[in-house]
Formats: C-alpha cells, sequence, structure tokens
C-alpha cells in the first residue's frame, strides 16, 4: 500500500495511542532521575526549575555515572571504538593488503565521527537509556562544506512513536515536532509554502509548523521516507507533503536496554528502582521537616489568660510573661528517631546503587582497594551487562557504522563497501570488547604455561605461529605487524643457515663455542625455526644431550644426515 498523508497521520495516532500507557512512567522516570531533561515527554517552560519536588539526589547522580560510563565503554570519546576488518571470504594472499586499506577507512570514517556533535547527542541518548529504557538518535548527512558529513540529534522521546518491523527492531518510526520558519526553511531548502503560509519579515510572531515525519521499511530493502505539514498547520485543513524519497538505511537508530516480550519500547534500570527512589527521596524529605523541628522546636502553653501565643517572637532577650502557678512556654519532646532514619536510609541508597551499576562500572568508593579487586569488580560488571552491550551492539553500534558507509558512498567519499560478514566485518575495538577477548585469550595462555609446566616434550605438539597469529587475531593487532607465511619461512631458513655456516666454519675442537652459541640463543625461538617434523627429534637429540648421551660432535652429524639439513 502507498504511503499518503491520509494514511501516514491515521498510522501515527494508533501508535500514539499505544504510547500513551507508557508516558505516566516514564514522566516519574524523569521526574525522579533526570529532572533537567526539558520536555522529554511534556511541553514545559525552557529553563523552569526542575528539582523543586526532589530531596535525595542519589537516584540522579547515578544515571549521570552511569551514562557516562556506557560511552567509555562502548562508545569513548576521541578514540578508535571501531574497526572494519576482513571478513572470512578474503583470500590469504590478499588479506594483509585489504586489511591495509580497510583500516584507512576506518580512520576516514573515525574521523568524520571525531569532528562531529555525535559524542554530545549520543551521551543525551544514553541518559535516555538509562532513565526510561529507550533512546533515538536522527543520523543525518550534513550539508557540503561542512567540516564533518555526519549530523546527530537526540530526539525527545516525546516527539517519536515507534513500531517494530518484521526483523523485531524499532525500525518503523514517526517523528512529529514543531519547527518556526527558519528551521523549516533549513530542515526542507526545496519547500515552497502557499503564500497564505509564509511570514513577512514584519511580523515579529514567529508562527509555528507541525511536521511529522515516518520512516519504515519497504519490500526491497531500503526505507521510504515522508515529511508532511499536518491539517494543524496546512492552510486547507489538508495535510501537505514536503519531502519525500527513500534511504538506504533509516536515519532513525532507536535503541533499548532490555525488553519484555509482548512489549515494544525498553525498560530501564531506573524503572526496577523507582520504588526505591521514591522512598528515598520521602525519607529525606521527613527528615529534613524533622531537622527543622529539631532546630526551632515545637512549644506548648497553658491556658492561664496572661500567655499570648500570638504576641510570642522567639528571639534572643524575649521575655515571655505567665500568670502566678502557669508553667509557661514548654517545649513539647518529638518521638522521632534519626539514627533509624539514617540506617534505613543508607540501605535503600545501597540499593539504588546497586541497581544502577554506580559501585561496579564507575570509581569504587572504598580506600584502599587493591588492583587485583578493582579488575575482579570490573570484569563482574561487565558479566552483568554482557545482555545489555549485546542488544547495543545490534541496535545501535552496527546501523550506526551501516549509516556511516551509506552516507559516504552516496556522497561518493568511498567505493562500494558494505559490512556483510563475508567480505568485510565489523570488529569493536572499546575498551568492553578489548577486556572480553582478553577473558577469552587468558585460557589459552594459562594452558600454555600448564603445558611448559607439565613437559617440556609437549611443547614441540604446539604450532606457535598459529598460536601467535590467533592470539593477535583476538586483540585486534593489525596484520601489517605480523610475518606472512613466506616471511617466517624465509626467517626459519636463514636463521638454520646462519647457524650451520657458523659450525662449518669452526674446527672440530671449536665445537664448545658452538653450543656456547647455541645456549645463548631462545630454546623455544630456535625449536620454531625448525620444521614440524623435525621438532621431536630435536628435543629427543636435547634430551640425550643432557643425559651425556650424545656430544655436540655427534649432534652435527646425525643433523648433517637428515634430509632436510640445509633448513636446519
Amino acid at each position: 500500500m502507498e504511503l499518503t498523508p491520509e494514511i501516514l497521520e491515521r498510522k501515527f495516532e494508533k501508535a500514539k495511542s499505544q504510547r500513551s500507557q507508557w508516558e505516566s512512567h516514564w514522566q516519574d522516570c524523569y521526574d525522579y532521575a533526570l529532572p533537567r531533561r526539558d520536555g522529554a515527554i511534556q511541553s514545559q517552560p525552557i529553563g523552569e526549575m526542575k528539582r523543586q519536588h526532589l530531596f535525595d539526589g542519589t537516584a540522579p547522580d547515578a544515571v549521570e555515572q552511569l551514562a557516562s560510563s556506557i560511552m567509555a565503554e562502548l562508545t569513548p570519546a576521541w578514540s578508535s571504538w571501531f574497526q572494519l576488518i576482513p571478513g572470512s571470504e578474503i583470500p590469504e594472499e590478499t588479506k594483509a593488503d585489504t586489511e591495509q586499506a580497510l583500516q584507512q577507512l576506518s580512520q576516514t570514517i573515525q574521523g568524520h565521527f571525531d569532528r562531529s556533535n555525535f559524542i554530545v547527542e549520543l551521551h543525551q541518548c544514553y541518559l535516555d537509556l538509562v532513565t526510561v529504557g529507550t533512546a533515538c538518535l536522527l543520523f543525518e548527512e550534513a550539508p557540503l562544506g561542512e567540516a564533518s558529513a555526519f549530523k546527530f540529534t537526540a530526539v525527545p522521546l516525546g516527539e517519536v512513536v515507534m513500531e517494530e518491523g518484521g526483523k523485531g527492531r524499532l525500525d518503523i518510526v514517526y517523528r512529529k515536532s514543531t519547527l518556526n520558519e527558519t528551521q523549516l526553511q533549513s530542515r526542507f531548502p526545496n519547500v515552497s509554502l502557499p503564500e497564505e503560509l509564509v511570514i513577512n519579515d514584519e511580523n515579529l510572531d514567529q508562527k509555528t509548523f507541525h511536521v511529522l515525519e515516518a520512516v519504515q521499511p519497504n519490500k526491497s530493502g531500503r526505507y521510504d521516507y515522508m515529511a508532511i505539514l499536518t491539517n494543524e498547520t496546512a492552510s486547507d485543513g489538508h495535510p501537505m507533503i514536503l519531502t519525500k524519497g527513500s534511504f538506504e538505511s533509516s536515519p532513525f537508530i532507536t535503541f533499548r536496554w532490555i525488553k519484555a516480550p509482548g512489549e515494544i519500547y525498553g525498560r530501564s534500570p531506573v524503572m526496577k528502582a523507582l520504588p526505591d527512589i521514591k522512598t528515598a527521596n520521602k525519607i529525606v524529605e521527613l527528615m529534613l521537616k524533622n531537622a527543622s523541628i529539631a532546630v526551632t522546636g515545637i512549644w506548648q502553653a497553658d491556658d492561664d489568660g496572661v500567655l499570648n501565643p500570638a504576641n510570642i517572637k522567639l528571639t534572643p532577650g524575649t521575655i515571655i510573661p505567665k500568670a502566678v502557678g502557669s508553667k509557661g512556654l514548654q517545649p513539647l519532646t518529638t518521638a522521632s528517631d534519626i539514627n533509624l532514619s539514617e540506617a534505613l536510609l543508607e540501605k535503600i541508597r545501597a540499593q539504588i546503587s546497586l541497581a544502577l551499576y554506580r559501585d561496579q562500572l564507575g570509581q569504587p568508593m572504598a580506600q584502599g582497594m587493591s588492583a587485583t579487586e578493582f579488575m575482579e569488580r570490573t570484569e563482574s560488571a561487565t558479566r552483568n551487562l554482557s545482555a545489555i552491550f549485546g542488544r547495543l551492539h545490534g541496535e545501535l553500534i552496527l546501523p550506526t557504522a551501516e549509516r556511516a558507509l551509506a552516507i559516504l558512498r552516496r556522497r561518493g567519499d568511498i567505493g562500494d563497501i558494505m559490512i556483510d560478514g563475508r567480505e568485510i566485518n565489523l570488529q569493536i575495538n572499546a575498551p568492553l570488547a578489548m577486556r572480553q577477548r582478553m577473558q577469552k585469550a587468558k585460557p589459552i595462555i594459562r594452558w600454555l604455561d600448564m603445558i611448559k609446566q607439565a613437559s617440556p616434550d609437549a611443547v614441540g605438539l604446539l604450532k606457535s605461529n598459529n598460536i601467535g597469529r590467533y592470539l593477535a587475531d583476538l586483540l585486534g593487532v593489525p596484520e601489517t605487524f605480523l610475518h606472512s607465511e613466506e616471511e617466517q619461512t624465509s626467517r626459519a631458513t636463514q636463521g638454520g643457515n646462519q647457524v650451520m655456516d657458523r659450525a662449518d666454519s669452526m674446527p672440530a675442537d671449536g665445537m664448545q663455542d658452538l653450543g656456547q652459541y647455541l645456549s645463548d640463543m631462545d630454546p623455544d625461538m630456535l625449536l620454531n625455526q625448525l620444521p614440524p617434523d623435525m621438532q621431536k627429534m630435536a628435543q629427543q637429540m636435547a634430551k640425550d644431550v643432557t643425559d651425556g648421551k650424545l656430544d655436540l660432535s655427534q649432534v652435527q652429524s646425525r643433523l648433517s644426515a637428515t634430509p632436510t639439513s640445509s633448513q636446519v
């Protein structure tokens, strides 16, 4: 069915009615955890005070700290947090050249991110994500001549309505925004407005335009786009098309914290901790009221006909009259227990901090924490958030990289390059991904140590070159830092020839010098230079020399008699 302005408005209203049940919950989360988010759900005056009803700042501080920690773990500022690498179908003989070209392309893309407003807007999206569980980032192409080809906008949830597509992603997005004439002309420069909607320069009252945008996937794999002036603005009461077309990738990148089955929008850690946040806020409010009573006091007096409470002022030097036999003005003792309140508040604040990962991803609060303990706590937090980071990889990181490539392809800055997993793959180099790779490498390194300690003979079973290359790939070592297989064979041949040339130039009684030369070399390096079928024999001969069964002259004669003596 072709999308028309009338159909677009009906779809938007239907999706908005389904979103309405979330709005009160979102507003509570913003009020108690992110009060400075202006007009996130409901329109509010700009600059309005946001914290008049807040008495405890544990949740707002924890939200900002968690959002900053996620940014540092996934998309650190001014750092290369992703890299394009060759896929599995790239031939080995061209893999090094392909990786070098992709590395230069990755640096080019990263430069566009660094020169844009990506970090500023994404941080705001992370705040929305932590607070209400859903965030929307608008990724547009910047005008030609700008420092970066990318332009980002953190879209408030009050402006967007989302629906899931066939792939289970939030790829159907409606956005309704209010723009003035300047903003409208800047956003849609090719639009000609009717004369009755054009504002004269002499008119100081800025007219506002209600713009409705929609993006949805089509059957060809692209995304249809339409922007209209709603019937609230159009002069004839009918919506007017501003622009329409299609995108290779959606400009609206929507992502969620966690998703409950059957729901569209995400749920956040603030939602889980909201009862504790409200309780802590109420306890602090009551504690402050109790402190006010403790400072000013509550007073009582007998109605003795002399003391008039309306004329009493509790100031230094005040004389308060009372009747004979009357007790006069007396303080009233309260039954509050400040120690119980502080103990309860401390426990609730600890639960809030735990729910918002404050002491796990953030800086530890305990003094004297060892490096080992800090690493263990960081790894524990990484395990707890592995599912969250996995969702963000699929809904944020990968769509952002694909959208960046699509924009640069459209501008002609790069060739026809796509992330398909076969020829080109996306590797995340953020601190979180590097720690996960280190966790994967630890068992291999530990196993190698166990093999060496258990039996030196077992070292010959290892393919050290393959192990080194696997660990290099795991830790993201560029291919240009490694020798190719041809270079490794050449180095092994040169190393063996050097040893044999020195042995041939020595007299028979100079074999002790050869032994000293060999003993100064790294045994593992010397062993790895031998062909695989010679390594076991060399280990056995080394054992016989140690046991006194062979001398170095016998070793030389045995090696000279082997078919591969030229390599040895």
